[in-house]
């Protein structure tokens, strides 16, 4: 059974604590992302495997035993394995070709979205051009609380407000708690809502560039912000003239 929290500094509290959980969640992700692809490694890998599997091959077939030579069934087992390896290499050659090929075609048909606003499923909030928005999707009207937090995990912003039972927009200045203006870039945010439950919501962002992922699909970029094209929940408006098309290939 939750319970409400009635004091707004309490609530802030609760707040800042979700927002630093949000940004260890982010980074960890983000490591992990950054990581070697294991595709490109155990094809390397099999490649070597396939190399090293002839050559003991070869040298079985040269030092056998001549008195009692090698039995044909044995033989024609092996070199099937042979055969076998060999076209698991091709067949994977092939496929990353194809997965390469489709990513290349997705990112450009993708740059069309360049300069649309997109509704972003994602608890890492856009700083573009000093201004950043939340779409609030409150499940009940009532006392909430918003914290933002910098790449390091420090708060920089806060903010208590009521919303009703219906979205509600929020924006961002880009200031923290001071009043200082902060650079463009990524930022963790968190909504708490008085009973301690998290406020869904998504956040709003411009789209400055698509790229490809590890994972064979698309990311979409909005300034330093980088999201999988499958959490874009939905595009507003009409692209604007000054955004700039970027794809990466």
């Amino acid at each position: 059974m939750s319970t409400t929290i009635t004091s707004a500094t309490d609530l802030i509290q609760a707040a800042e604590l979700a927002a630093k959980k949000a940004n260890a969640a982010n980074t960890a992700a983000a490591t992990a992302s950054s990581a070697t692809d294991d595709n490109g490694d155990a094809l390397s890998s099999l490649t070597s495997n396939y190399n090293q599997f002839l050559s003991l091959l070869t040298a079985q077939l040269s030092h056998q035993d001549p008195t009692s030579p090698m039995q044909t069934d044995s033989f024609t087992s092996e070199l099937a394995q042979f055969a076998g390896v060999e076209q698991q290499i091709k067949t994977n050659t092939n496929l990353t070709q194809l997965l390469s090929l489709n990513q290349d075609t997705a990112v450009s048909q993708s740059t069309s979205l360049v300069g649309r606003q997109a509704v972003v499923a994602s608890t890492q909030i856009p700083l573009q051009n000093g201004t950043g928005e939340l779409q609030l999707n409150p499940i009940a009207a009532g006392s909430t609380a918003i914290a933002i937090t910098n790449s390091a995990g420090a708060v920089v912003r806060t903010q208590s407000l009521d919303v009703t039972a219906q979205t509600t927009d929020w924006k961002w200045d880009g200031k923290d708690d001071s009043g200082t203006a902060l650079a463009n870039g990524t930022y963790d945010v968190a909504v708490v809502a008085a009973d301690g439950s998290a406020v869904p919501f998504n956040v709003i962002g411009t789209i400055t560039g698509v790229t490809k992922n590890a994972s064979n699909g698309v990311n979409v970029q909005m300034g330093g912000t980088t999201v999988d094209m499958s959490k874009v929940m939905s595009l507003l408006g009409t692209a604007t003239a000054s955004s700039g098309t970027q794809a990466t290939s």
